[in-house]
């Protein structure tokens, strides 16, 4: 992810002052620094891209913001006595965090989660066919935090201090290492929250 700063600029990544919004979770356990999270469920917008770590968030960025920032044909209507054929204006949805990304069968997956308030019954169609909506079920994971550069020195690094940590106290892990993104790449290194993500049964 590291030249996401043009992709993030160029899609008008929110200057907020109140918290970005992000999925509902709670702490259920800490081992030294790392959290052992539930997730309640949340919804996603996804492209996937045959692609490299390195490269795949700089390309699926534009894409994924397009949706948000408007390039959808608006919610569906929830008023069953609407009519079928009733137009849609485009939506444009707030900005959330973190922005994830993992390796996945076709290449590299990219991930925005969507507010609170949209859910697949309402939310809006994307006009590009390589974003994908899709449901997160409630799930359990380990997360640690860290701040830095975006890099894959970095990520490795404490990818493999959670592991440590998890190896310690007996805990197993599933699926690929997932890597999170809560700041603009504006944000000085030394103050972002960056986090990696395990998924445990």
């Amino acid at each position: 992810m590291r030249s996401l700063l043009a992709a993030l600029l160029l899609a008008g990544w929110p200057l907020m002052a109140a918290a970005i919004e992000e999925p509902a979770f709670v702490v259920v356990q800490t081992l030294e620094e790392v959290e052992i999270r539930e997730y309640a469920p949340y919804l996603v917008a996804e492209v996937t891209l045959d692609t490299t770590a390195d490269k795949a968030g700089s390309a699926a960025f534009p894409i994924l913001a397009g949706y948000i920032f408007g390039a959808n044909k608006g919610k569906q209507s929830l008023d069953m006595q609407a009519p079928v054929t009733q137009s849609r204006a485009p939506v444009k949805m707030a900005m959330t965090a973190p922005v994830t990304q993992s390796a996945s069968g076709q290449g590299q997956a990219v991930r925005f989660v969507l507010p609170r308030t949209i859910d697949l019954r309402n939310a809006p169609e994307p006009d590009d066919p390589r974003v994908s909506l899709r449901q997160v079920a409630s799930h359990r994971l380990a997360a640690l935090r860290y701040s830095g550069s975006w890099s894959a020195s970095n990520d490795r690094e404490h990818l493999e201090r959670l592991q440590t940590v998890l190896r310690k106290a007996g805990i197993t892990w599933q699926g690929a290492p997932v890597i999170a993104r809560y700041d603009p790449p504006f944000k000085p290194w030394f103050m972002r929250r960056n986090e990696v993500w395990l998924y445990l049964p």
